[in-house]
């Protein structure tokens, strides 16, 4: 069953919640390594500065709590008809059907506001719940990179999901 959420732009007020949420190592390790680990509150004021005023990146809110965040990153040049999606949830709140309800809704905002006709999530060859999560959003599997992601000293296949404008 759905938990209820609602998607909103990031404010002042949202630190506390957002380095409580991030601080996870099992939240960090599906991730870009631009994402800090530990994520202190100092992270947390930082990227609310820079986010507030964006269009493109959204908090997760549960019960008036960001406990997630997910955006669109718009490509440029060559690419400029792409976009990237990226998103992570609090651990407490995966299974709960958030983050499946929570990409459909952005691929609606992003391809009804943005001249895109493609958005792509890149995923490590582990994080088969993200996978999954991608295609119960319509996605399909795209393309596999052969060990082309480096985390932690390993090296990584990264799994290319796409959904298209339809």
């Amino acid at each position: 069953m759905l938990q209820p959420y609602t998607l909103r732009q990031w404010q002042s007020g949202d630190e506390e919640s957002l380095a409580k949420n991030t601080n996870n190592y099992n939240i960090w390790r599906n991730l870009k390594d631009i994402f800090p680990h530990p994520y202190t509150i100092e992270e947390a004021f930082g990227w609310i500065k820079i986010a507030k005023n964006s269009h493109e990146n959204f908090a997760i809110i549960v019960d008036n709590e960001a406990v997630g965040g997910i955006g669109i990153l718009l490509k440029d040049d060559i690419y400029q008809k792409n976009a990237e999606i990226g998103y992570w949830l609090g651990e407490a709140y995966w299974g709960k059907g958030i983050i499946s309800s929570a990409i459909t809704e952005i691929i609606d905002y992003a391809f009804k506001g943005y001249d895109i006709h493609r958005i792509y999530a890149g995923v490590f060859e582990y994080n088969l719940a993200s996978m999954r999560v991608l295609e119960k959003a319509g996605f399909h599997q795209e393309a596999i990179l052969k060990k082309s992601l480096f985390k932690e000293n390993q090296v990584y296949d990264e799994h290319i999901f796409v959904k298209f404008r339809a």
